[in-house]
């Protein structure tokens, strides 16, 4: 669901590479609130630009892990 934030047609191409788009990404905060826009990544998986907004800071080109050494999320009914 969008909750009315429109997105564009198009993405900005990637610079980097010139390769790829990049695409927005978004996350959820401490308290459970949407952030979105929290990242932009390049789509060509061999670039791996990224911008990462983190506390009111800009990171470039952090390391990208792909998840599969992620802990599986169970959830739990009360």
């Amino acid at each position: 669901m969008n909750e009315g934030l429109p997105l564009p047609l198009t993405f900005p191409r990637c610079r980097k590479c010139d390769g790829g788009d990049l695409v927005p990404l978004s996350d959820f905060g401490n308290q459970g609130a949407a952030i979105h826009y929290k990242a932009w990544v390049c789509t060509n998986p061999g670039c791996g630009f990224n911008l990462k907004i983190r506390n009111g800071d800009v990171y470039l080109n952090e390391p990208i892990n792909n998840g599969t050494m992620a802990a599986l999320r169970t959830r739990y009914s009360v």
